[in-house]
């Protein structure tokens, strides 16, 4: 009788970011996020909401945490066969993004339509706003989260506002 053969990598010494580097190229080089969807074009969707982070914030080891958890939500209703469509978002309102803006450019609220048009200072909250995108990104892939990060939502859009408000 011959041995049954390995079908899985042997690692000499164990190596868990190389692991994890190694099954997420696999991942994308199959497409196994979209092929999760594709395969249950029929199945009863879960629906799964995130709160979006703030695109203004650098990422943090609670945001980890917290995807993680959200993470084994929505894996686990995707074992059950069920159509998971998780899409990513950014949160880009609030007085954070705001106050950022007014201390790089070094003016006050009252200056506001006086020493700057509101249209250049939305113009700026948009751009500083997403400055950190590219760090989310790299974290969500990193962590191997599934979520598609090629078509966001953006809380600034119309197209967003007018959803909430409908």
């Amino acid at each position: 009788m011959s041995k049954p053969q390995n079908t899985y990598p042997t690692y000499p010494q164990l190596d868990l970011p190389g692991v994890g580097r190694e099954i997420a190229v696999w991942w994308k080089e199959h497409g196994t996020f979209q092929k999760s969807i594709e395969q249950r074009a029929q199945a009863q969707p879960f629906v799964f909401y995130e709160g979006p982070p703030s695109a203004n914030g650098i990422p943090g080891i609670h945001h980890v945490m917290a995807r993680t958890i959200k993470d084994i939500f929505c894996r686990f209703q995707t074992m059950q066969g069920r159509r998971v469509e998780r899409k990513s978002g950014w949160d880009t309102h609030g007085l954070p993004v705001e106050l950022q803006v007014e201390k790089k450019l070094g003016i006050r609220r009252d200056d506001i339509g006086n020493k700057i048009s509101v249209e250049e200072y939305n113009r700026h909250c948009r751009e500083d706003v997403m400055a950190y995108t590219a760090l989310w990104e790299q974290l969500t892939e990193q962590m191997g989260y599934w979520v598609d990060l090629e078509h966001p939502y953006v809380t600034y859009t119309p197209e967003y506002i007018e959803s909430v408000w409908w």
